[in-house]
């Protein structure tokens, strides 16, 4: 049960837009299936196909109330309505060297060289309660953060649980396979994130080329998205190449697969490619707040290809670190080494050898156009 906490102010979405997008049509999987072995290969089957074929897909019926993400929306609102003095003073230790838990500020990144505009994302990370990490934070969040521990363990057990039994169905392993390396007691880098996206000027808009940020992959295992509807995700079609809008949809989560499933599955889980776009016309005047969850596996994981029977047969046998003979890392190695370059300073957008540069041997990353 969720527990006692101190009263919050509502949390009011803005109206989604009016305008016609190319939205992706994306699957749904309906976890009030997962109660059946035959609901369980159903939604084996259809996870199979959103991580093949799209990228992102939604998760509906997940028990937990809109009541209580509306409350971490509140929270998050909160924080940021923090002066900038206050927030600052959550800056982790060692940023540019790929620390990530507590504040991130915006401005790092320089989006158009020629006026100067930099980005305006901030972040707010927090890190699992098990015991691994501290815990301080301004009053809002300490105030809260029963509550914040109990909705994140929530999507530990109510979300991410079934998707690792659902994933490991599909490739036909124990269905404690994905479960074993993904435990919440267990030390990993998963985190919740609040997110801002603070606005631009219609004319500084067209500046960065309506584009707040780069195409890129998660390195984890999965994220999870709240809905909230103001348009700015894209997805990037693996079929086709194709940008497409992300449309918030009621009731669900938006979900997407990440670089550590990728490795561990030879490249079967595809990670997704994603960016966030300036909303439309309607929607431009008005801030982006997010509110995601970071899955990761255990920091002593190797991201070795898994034996598995219908990779196997498909031929996913080997990952790019495999396939190169180079070391496999270990999730941890993984995690702050593309950290590490995620968090570098004063980068130029466009700046092609920051762009293309390698994490670790064997892996580089790529320019998603």
């Amino acid at each position: 049960m969720p527990v006692p906490v101190p009263e919050l102010g509502s949390y009011n979405y803005v109206p989604e837009t009016k305008e016609d997008l190319d939205w992706a049509d994306l699957v749904t999987l309906d976890l009030s299936l997962y109660g059946t072995p035959e609901g369980k290969r159903q939604l084996a089957t259809t996870l199979i196909e959103a991580v093949r074929n799209h990228g992102f897909f939604y998760v509906k019926n997940f028990n937990i109330t809109q009541e209580r993400v509306n409350r971490q929306f509140s929270i998050g609102k909160q924080f940021y309505e923090l002066s900038l003095e206050e927030k600052l003073k959550y800056v982790p230790d060692g940023l540019d060297n790929g620390a990530f838990n507590g504040y991130v500020p915006a401005g790092r990144r320089i989006l158009d060289p020629v006026s100067g505009l930099r980005d305006r994302m901030e972040i707010y990370n927090i890190p699992k309660f098990n015991g691994d990490f501290k815990h301080e934070h301004p009053a809002i969040i300490q105030e809260h953060l029963e509550e914040i521990e109990e909705f994140a363990r929530s999507l530990h057990s109510e979300v991410l649980d079934p998707l690792h039994v659902i994933l490991a169905i599909a490739l036909e392993l124990p269905e404690d396979h994905f479960t074993n390396i993904h435990k919440y007691d267990v030390k990993s880098e998963d985190h919740l994130r609040y997110m801002k996206y603070s606005k631009y000027t219609p004319e500084e808009n067209l500046k960065i080329g309506r584009l707040w940020g780069q195409g890129h992959t998660d390195l984890g295992s999965w994220t999870l998205l709240f809905r909230q509807p103001v348009a700015a995700l894209q997805i990037k079609n693996h079929a086709t190449g194709e940008w497409k809008w992300v449309k918030p949809q009621d009731g669900t989560l938006t979900v997407n697969a990440c670089d550590a499933l990728s490795f561990l599955t030879g490249g079967y889980v595809r990670s997704t490619i994603h960016r966030v776009a300036a909303p439309p016309k309607d929607q431009e005047h008005v801030d982006r707040l997010g509110l995601l969850y970071f899955s990761r596996p255990h920091n002593d994981v190797k991201l070795a290809t898994v034996k598995s029977p219908v990779l196997e047969r498909e031929g996913f046998t080997q990952n790019d670190f495999e396939k190169s003979g180079n070391p496999v890392p270990t999730m941890e190695e993984w995690t702050f080494a593309k950290q590490k370059w995620q968090r570098t300073k004063n980068v130029v957008r466009g700046d092609a050898k920051f762009e293309t540069a390698q994490i670790l041997p064997g892996w580089q990353e790529k320019v998603y156009a």
